[in-house]
Order: structure tokens, then C-alpha cells, then sequence
């Protein structure tokens, strides 16, 4: 049974806004209450948050649809729905978030680092809010806006200062399990560690994270094996540790073969050439081992690599690489720029920003209207009730829309689409549909709304054509 995952596609839909309340307030002896509809609650929102305690992402394995509650509605007298509660996803440190063409959307490091995956809807007003000097009791209130919805991918890489890359059964395993409290598995035949393994490290007054990196073989950047799956593991690491199998039991095989191949391996995945790097000499308690250690040692220090013989059964030359790593790490550590207090950044939009956009659609003929506001208003109206949609035009033209639709050259009777393509309302535009609530009629209605449009109403006469020169023709035949 899998125990440790580190890559998952979570579906993640955030809580939708409840909606607002339309109510009159009815008491004896007050026959003009007023509205008193509620607003709607708020929905829930995902986020995602760093937690040590979490090693794996296998919960999300299982389970990949996650969705946060929904707000509740608003009641008369007042009553406002009650706020959708957040989701809290748990994730372990160093995962990262990416959207589903590979772009990263977070990097979460460290502890409490949280990010929202999905925003929860904006509740709706009730009618109460909705009450001006010019529109007293409105029969109407607004919907609540749906929660965002997200397809992410999750990958997790692992927090460590030094990685142990290496031939499958080069002794990477027992090795971490004597340089600290580790326990992982160790056979003597390939792929034995099929998970990274993690140790902390204590030499003197440094105290590091040391991993184990499985499965690297020729190709595995390519995805041979199982280093295409780990090698992300090692991208945070401050230095690579090269443990190479000095006792090896192929004839095929030798430790400097070994480290080239597994240095093109790195090399291809991109992104390591600047980690300073230590080679190991493993098994060197194997007479064999020993000799061969004696033997290739000239050639690797003169490649530049600061090289160390040990053996983890007989546990001889681990003091002196304990301290080594000691020693980068603490340098990298230093070399690191100091985190500073994550600063409150306040960015108000300039008074002059329309904020919206209108462009001709040319395929389909429509004059599209893309902007958060006219898309978050749409998505709030009750299309149902006249009223709604007169206060939507009203809104639309305080706005700015109806002036841009001019300087765009839309006409009367032209189609105008506000939205995305594949999720847009579509509606005949009328400019002489102006702002006034003096116009409007009993709750729920709206007098603007009454009188054909020239749009619909040509679209009508040519059916009306077109259906009665049918008749003809099916009662006289051609002419």
C-alpha cells in the first residue's frame, strides 16, 4: 500500500455566497415597515497551510475533491445568512503549487505559510441595503456570487540541507541511518528505497537535514526508474552528496563510471550545476572496497571533489563527513539573505480606472464587456425580477459601460455580451434605457422593460414574414 506521495491533482471549489433577502417588514399598526431583508453570508475559502507535522500528501491521494461550505442566506427582519466556513488543507513543508499547464502559483516554505486556492463568493444584498432616497422599497435583492473553482497539482519537495544521490543498493540508506536517528528500510538488492528518506544531523553546534534521494539509474531524468519522480526532491538541498559503491558486485560497473553517469543525470534535469558537492567512498570495510577507494581517490581530488572514505557497518571516517556537511551547510546558511517581516503592502486601484474593457467580437458579432464588476454584477442579478435588471442597467450606466459601447461604435439593437466566451449573458443593448427609479413601478417591476426593444421587435416581423410566406406557399404553391 502506498505510504508516501508526493505529487497529487487536487479539485478544490471554494463556498458560494448565499443570497440576499427581499422582505417587507410587517408589523400591527405599521403598515409602511420598510425592507428589512437580510444580506447573504459570505462563502468559505480554501487555503492551503504548511504544516510540519505533515510529511506526505497521501490524504489528498485518496481524497482529491475538497469544497468548502456555503454561506446562508439572509432572512427578513434584518437577519443576515452566517458566514461559510474555511476549508484548512494541511500540506507538508515545501510543497508547490502549480495550475494545470505547470505554471507555479506558490511556493510554500515555512511554517504557517498559507495560500488561497479558491476565494469564497461574496454574499448578496438584501433589500434592505439595497434601499436608497430614490428607490425606497426595492423588490428585489441581489445573488450571491459562486465560489471559485480550481484544478491545482501539488508537488512536494523535500526541505533538506543534503541530498544523498547514488547508484540503487550504493549503501545511501545505511549510510543516513548511522549519521542520524533514521530508520529505513535496508536490503541488499536495487530500488530497496522507493520513498525519500530524512534524517537530522547534529556536528558541533549545527544541526541539518540530511535526505535520501532513491532510484537514480541511466536515464532517469528521462523518467527510467524512479529518479524522475525524486529528483525534485533535490532542488532545495544546499550540497549533493555522491555516495559511490566502492564494493560493487557488477562486473559492468565502477564508482567513477558511476558518478559521471549520475552527474549527466543531474545535469540534464537542470538547475544543481551551483551545489558544491562531496563524494563518498562507501563499504571501504570490504577489502576489495578499500583497495579501490586507494585507487580512484587521486583521480576524483583532482577533479576538484573533496573526497571521504566510510563505511556505515563499520561506522569509520562518519565523524569527519558529519562535520564537512557541517561546515557547507553552515556557509550556504550564511550566504542565504536574511528573511525580513513579510510587509503589509496596500495597493488602492487609481480613481480613474474604469475598470472594465470593450472589444468587438468579430466571430460572433457581439460587443464583449470583460471587467470584475460588470461580470460579479451580472453573476448577482436575479434575471427573474424586472426591477433587478433595471437596477443592473442603472449600474451598468453609472459605470461607464453604456458611454464605452458608444465610443466602440455599438449601436441600438446591437448584441452585447458581458462575461467570458463560454459563460457570457448575451442581451440586445438599448441606450435610451437611462438610470431612473422614478420609473418604476410595483415591486419587481420595471417599466423600461416593457416596451419592445427594436432588436427583438424587427426579429419579430421577419418571423412574422417568413411564417406567413410559408402559409402561402403551402396553400397556393409557387408562383
Amino acid at each position: 500500500m502506498t505510504t508516501f506521495v508526493d505529487r497529487v491533482e487536487l479539485h478544490v471549489a471554494a463556498g458560494n455566497g448565499g443570497h440576499g433577502c427581499a422582505s417587507v417588514h410587517r408589523e400591527k399598526f405599521k403598515p409602511l415597515g420598510g425592507p428589512d431583508g437580510g444580506n447573504g453570508g459570505r462563502g468559505g475559502d480554501v487555503t492551503l497551510v504548511v504544516d510540519q507535522s505533515v510529511t506526505t500528501l497521501l490524504e489528498y491521494h485518496h481524497s482529491p475533491h475538497r469544497k468548502a461550505t456555503n454561506g446562508q442566506p439572509g432572512a427578513g427582519d434584518h437577519r443576515s445568512g452566517k458566514d461559510g466556513q474555511d476549508l484548512i488543507l494541511p500540506v507538508p513543508d515545501g510543497t508547490v503549487v502549480l495550475d494545470k499547464k505547470g505554471n507555479v502559483l506558490a511556493d510554500l516554505v515555512g511554517e504557517g505559510t498559507t495560500y488561497i486556492a479558491g476565494q469564497g463568493g461574496r454574499g448578496g444584498l438584501g433589500n434592505a441595503a439595497l434601499a436608497s432616497a430614490r428607490r425606497k422599497a426595492p423588490g428585489f435583492a441581489l445573488l450571491g456570487v459562486p465560489g471559485e473553482s480550481a484544478d491545482i497539482v501539488l508537488e512536494l519537495k523535500t526541505v533538506a540541507d543534503v541530498a544523498l544521490v547514488g547508484y540503487p543498493s550504493a549503501g545511501k540508506s545505511s549510510l543516513i541511518s548511522v549519521l542520524s536517528a533514521a530508520k529505513p528500510k535496508i536490503a541488499d538488492y536495487p530500488f530497496t528505497t522507493l520513498v525519500p528518506n530524512l534524517g537530522v544531523v547534529t556536528a558541533g553546534a549545527t544541526v541539518y537535514t540530511i535526505a535520501d534521494v532513491p532510484g537514480l539509474i541511466p536515464g532517469a531524468s528521462q523518467g527510467k526508474g524512479l529518479g524522475l519522480e525524486f529528483l525534485r526532491h533535490v532542488e532545495r538541498c544546499s550540497v549533493l552528496v555522491h555516495v559511490l559503491d566502492t564494493a560493487t558486485l557488477e562486473s559492468d560497473r565502477d564508482p567513477v563510471s558511476d558518478l559521471d553517469i549520475i552527474e549527466e543525470e543531474l545535469k540534464q534535469y537542470g538547475g544543481l550545476d551551483d551545489r558544491p558537492r562531496i563524494v563518498v567512498l562507501n563499504k571501504i570495510d570490504i577489502p576489495d572496497g578499500q583497495d579501490l577507494a586507494d585507487m580512484i581517490r587521486p583521480d576524483l581530488e583532482a577533479r576538484g571533489y573533496q573526497v571521504f572514505e566510510v563505511s556505515a557497518v563499520a561506522r569509520t571516517g562518519l565523524k569527519e563527513l558529519s562535520f564537512a556537511l557541517a561546515g557547507i551547510v553552515a556557509e550556504a546558511r550564511a550566504a542565504k539573505p536574511k528573511e525580513e517581516a513579510t510587509r503589509i503592502v496596500i495597493r488602492p486601484k487609481a480613481v480613474d480606472d474604469a475598470g472594465f474593457t470593450v472589444t468587438f467580437d468579430e466571430a460572433n458579432e457581439v460587443y464583449r464587456v470583460r471587467g470584475e464588476k460588470p461580470e460579479r454584477w451580472i453573476r448577482q442579478t436575479d434575471f427573474n425580477n424586472d426591477e433587478a435588471v433595471g437596477y443592473l442597467a442603472d449600474r451598468l450606466n453609472r459605470l461607464g459601460v453604456e458611454d464605452a459601447l458608444v465610443k466602440a461604435g455599438a449601436r441600438s439593437g446591437d448584441g452585447v455580451a458581458i462575461g467570458p466566451e463560454e459563460n457570457a449573458v448575451v442581451f440586445d443593448w438599448e441606450p435610451t434605457m437611462m438610470a431612473g427609479a422614478e420609473m418604476l413601478g410595483r415591486r419587481g417591476e420595471d417599466h423600461r422593460l416593457e416596451a419592445p426593444r427594436p432588436a427583438a421587435q424587427r426579429r419579430r416581423d421577419r418571423d412574422a414574414e417568413r411564417d406567413e410566406a410559408e402559409q402561402e406557399f403551402k396553400e397556393f404553391g409557387p408562383f
